[in-house]
């Protein structure tokens, strides 16, 4: 069937018949532009489907046509236009492949897995080197300008161990403040002949006052 005969078949019996196309959108109650689609061939405005063979169908049954004669001429008249639309896919460039992106994707995850896990051994590295290396046992940053008396404090620490041990002794009343690896654990006035120890892990940071004199071992 020529481009053309089935849409002006349709129309032509719809004519014949004196049936207005308001009629038939509402015995039928598909919609005018459909109707007009479907008598100007207008594929491009059809759902498309089994609904434009629906609406075939029904306008058949209600203009008193052979329902699966004129289902066949809609079928041979599309026909046509699928066989071009088949020709024009064949005819596209091909797309990419989907396995493209995905491989992208999958080899950016594997970049990002061996960064990360390099900078965590970095750091691991990092952390046991600062570990390992030596630390002073005490600072004393304001004792520069204090007067001390009877204060000494010894490195106790051993290479079995961490940790620093430190050593207070006091031959006269004097008030130390001592921090331990950045905490306060001392801050009071220790009287003449006591003896303190503390521990820490990195180091230790010792004032003091009203002293008029020190020794540091």
């Amino acid at each position: 069937m020529a481009r053309g005969n089935f849409g002006e078949r349709l129309k032509r019996e719809r004519e014949l018949r004196e049936v207005s196309p308001n009629e038939v959108v509402v015995a039928t109650r598909i919609s005018l532009r459909f109707l007009e689609a479907l008598e100007n061939e207008d594929w491009d405005k059809l759902p498309g489907g089994v609904f434009n063979r629906g609406f075939v169908r029904a306008i058949a049954r209600y203009l008193g046509l052979d329902e699966e004669h004129l289902l066949a001429e809609y079928d041979l008249a599309r026909g046509d236009l699928s066989a071009e639309s088949a020709l024009a896919r064949d005819n596209r460039i091909p797309s990419p492949s989907k396995w493209i992106p995905v491989a992208f994707v999958l080899g950016a995850l594997v970049v990002i897995a061996a960064l990360v896990a390099a900078g965590v051994y970095g750091w691991r590295r990092y952390s046991a080197y600062r570990r390992a290396k030596p630390s002073s046992a005490v600072t004393a940053p304001s004792l520069a300008g204090a007067q001390l008396t009877g204060l000494r404090a010894n490195d106790a620490s051993s290479a079995s161990s961490d940790e620093l041990d430190l050593s207070v002794s006091i031959s006269a009343s004097t008030r130390v403040r001592i921090l331990a690896g950045g905490k306060l654990v001392l801050d009071s006035k220790i009287p003449p002949g006591r003896n303190r120890h503390f521990s820490a892990e990195t180091a230790f940071e010792v004032t003091s006052a009203d002293s008029s004199g020190c020794c540091w071992n």
